[in-house]
């Protein structure tokens, strides 16, 4: 589609654009290869406390979480299975980061995104909301395949750091430690894939059951 199509498909919609030279994209950007556009948007972030209106079902939760590429996805897979939000708990990257922004494929503007540094503010607010917190562990007590009568609960699953996983403080808090099982020959699985089937899982056994609530506005 030619520049001035996009433009002025962008204008009938109400969107200020600016055109500018390559020069200026190039630094506006922060890609090696710029795609062309730059938008300004508002800040995505809410209060902890609206992320928690309207009796949530379904959180992520990513503890200190610190790769740009990873709370992406992790904000992106959310959005997928239909949760209600995401609470960035701790040092944990800022989701306005551009990376983060782009591995999330716009999913950051689809649902709630909430900040607190203090994690254990994180994990008092999730309790009194009546939410149960679940972390993977490879000892877990309960196998994810035999956990649906837990997955049925509200339910905020925690994610812990890239290279450390979730503090032992953490772990305590959680009402239970699900375990994925590995059939194949793998050590481990990477953040993003363990929370993608973790929520799946949750966001599947919740529809089956008829307790999906749609994510608030």
């Amino acid at each position: 589609m030619r520049v001035v199509e996009l433009v002025a498909q962008a204008e009938a919609s109400g969107v200020l654009v600016t055109l500018v030279d390559d020069r200026a994209a190039k630094a506006l950007g922060d890609t090696v290869t710029p795609p062309g556009l730059v938008g300004v948007a508002t800040l995505i972030d809410v209060p902890l406390d609206r992320a928690l209106v309207g009796s949530p079902r379904l959180l992520a939760v990513p503890v200190e979480v610190t790769e740009p590429g990873n709370a992406g996805a992790i904000i992106r897979v959310a959005d997928a299975v239909g949760a209600d939000a995401v609470v960035l708990a701790g040092e944990s990257v800022d989701p306005h980061n551009g990376k983060c922004v782009r591995a999330s494929a716009g999913s950051v503007f689809h649902l709630p995104i909430a900040r607190e540094r203090a994690v254990p503010a994180v994990l008092d607010a999730l309790g009194a909301a009546g939410i149960q917190l679940l972390a993977t562990a490879a000892d877990g007590e309960i196998g994810l395949d035999d956990a649906d009568d837990v997955l049925a609960r509200p339910t905020a699953w925690l994610f812990g750091n890239e290279a450390h996983g979730l503090p032992s403080d953490v772990l305590a808090r959680a009402d239970h430690r699900i375990r994925i099982p590995i059939h194949g020959r793998a050590e481990s699985l990477n953040l993003a894939t363990a929370a993608a089937i973790c929520l799946y899982e949750s966001s599947r056994v919740q529809r089956r059951a008829g307790n999906h609530v749609e994510p608030i506005e």
